[in-house]
């Protein structure tokens, strides 16, 4: 089976500072978080909760690309993508 996101939902995880969504391989989910320093926030000073989930949504295709890749490394519990993930 392949990563898939059939679930367009994500969420801010506030003790994570990260953006949380998640994978699906066949029937097993897979936990992704986004780091909020991974992100685009660049409309404000201090980002808010929904300025995260709003760079989230507009970079969401290229952070799916990513949260692949970092899956086809090995298989973990959650994956945390970091900005080093994105260049």
């Amino acid at each position: 089976m392949s990563l898939e996101f059939p679930n367009r939902s994500r969420s801010f995880d506030d003790v994570r500072n990260a953006v949380r969504f998640m994978g699906h391989d066949g029937l097993f989910e897979v936990p992704f978080f986004v780091e909020a320093g991974a992100l685009a926030t660049r409309s404000r000073a201090n980002p808010s909760e929904a300025d995260y989930l709003s760079a989230f949504d507009a970079a969401r295709y290229s952070i799916y690309d990513v949260a692949r890749e970092a899956y086809s490394r090995g298989r973990r519990s959650a994956y945390m993508l970091t900005a080093s993930d994105f260049r």
